[in-house]
């Protein structure tokens, strides 16, 4: 494979608006350190990381939703990563990858050169302090928003599939949150499952993934995408204006997955029966919320938050990919330079499942 000297690729060149990406054609196409490949970028996923990151909505000091697109939050630059670290710019983003690996660096098997491949999004960092120093990958290091990434030889990991590239770019951030987040809950046939925002990335993968568990899953999503999250497996579906507690009864889910958060956040715990399970991985509707602290002690409830995977969550998820356990649902896609097209479409939140780049 004839690796060129530079590529086309989108800067990240500081916390802001659409302005603040820019889309490049004379980037130098980066070497792969000992440990390291470089991958030919066939496809790249959207997130809401992506935006999150861009706007500085990590920030503490912002206390808003995740739909503005104009970066004007009042961030602190010092804190608007998720890790809460400055981030270095100009930045290549894109947490979602699927490519051939083109090139390998020191200490990796020449083999793989011609692998197909997806990267794991969520990494532990290079110089990890402990097992909850962690990284993503198109945050703290350049992502897949290129022709050519560059990617650590143990977070790549080989796949066969027939589906195309654009299809299993879907899978890498959006399916192995939502995999480790139901997992660290304990998701499990005959569980009575809540999840919101379930038309979105980690939603629509949630729903299958709790499918694939033997549970029963209640989406909520716009009534214009009913007919879509039905498909996926859903048992029941809820307009996301309503209000979970009033139609469904108190006490009436074991586990919540939410993606929300925001006004909707007081009838999800409602919802819960006594022992039950709240899981978070998102708050596109707003991160502050008030709890009733006595719900939580009273009904014995179990909160978590999943953003560190566990090791066998990428394995786990390449294995349902192979055996055509879990589908990919993409919506649209681009080429490469039209991601502020491409951003614009994902903040309008009028589809379902993922958008992917196409270098």
């Amino acid at each position: 494979m004839t690796i060129p000297k530079t590529m086309q690729a989108v800067h990240l060149i500081g916390h802001g608006g659409p302005e603040a990406l820019q889309f490049r054609d004379d980037v130098a196409v980066p070497t792969p350190a000992a440990g390291e490949v470089l991958i030919k970028v066939g496809a790249a996923g959207i997130n809401n990381t992506d935006v999150n990151t861009r706007i500085g909505w990590y920030s503490k000091a912002v206390a808003g939703d995740t739909e503005a697109a104009a970066g004007a939050l009042g961030a602190d630059d010092d804190d608007a990563s998720w890790t809460g670290r400055p981030l270095v710019f100009p930045r290549i983003q894109g947490a979602d990858c699927c490519g051939e690996i083109a090139a390998v660096g020191d200490g990796v098997d020449p083999a793989r050169v011609g692998e197909r491949v997806l990267v794991a999004s969520l990494q532990p960092a290079a110089d990890a302090i402990d097992d909850w120093d962690f990284i993503t990958w198109g945050s703290e290091c350049d992502g897949g928003f290129a022709q050519y990434a560059i990617a650590r030889d143990r977070h790549t990991h080989a796949v066969t599939s027939d589906l195309s590239d654009a299809e299993l770019a879907s899978f890498p951030c959006a399916y192995s949150t939502a995999e480790n987040l139901i997992s660290r809950a304990g998701c499990k046939a005959g569980d009575i499952v809540l999840i919101t925002g379930a038309s979105g990335g980690v939603g629509s993968a949630a729903i299958q993934l709790c499918k694939r568990r033997g549970a029963t899953v209640i989406a909520i999503a716009s009534a214009s995408k009913h007919d879509q999250m039905q498909d996926l497996g859903a048992d029941r579906l809820l307009d996301r204006n309503d209000d979970p507690a009033q139609i469904l009864g108190e006490q009436s889910v074991t586990l919540v997955v939410d993606l929300v958060a925001g006004d909707g956040f007081a009838s999800l715990i409602s919802c819960l029966k006594r022992g039950g399970r709240y899981a978070t991985s998102g708050a596109i509707g707003g991160p502050l919320v008030t709890l009733d602290v006595r719900d939580l002690y009273l009904k014995d409830l179990t909160f978590v938050g999943g953003t560190v995977q566990a090791p066998e969550t990428m394995p786990n998820l390449i294995s349902y990919i192979e055996a055509g356990e879990i589908k990919p649902l993409v919506a649209q896609t681009f080429p490469l330079g039209d991601i502020h097209t491409a951003q614009d479409v994902f903040l309008q939140k009028k589809f379902v499942g993922k958008l992917v780049l196409l270098p």
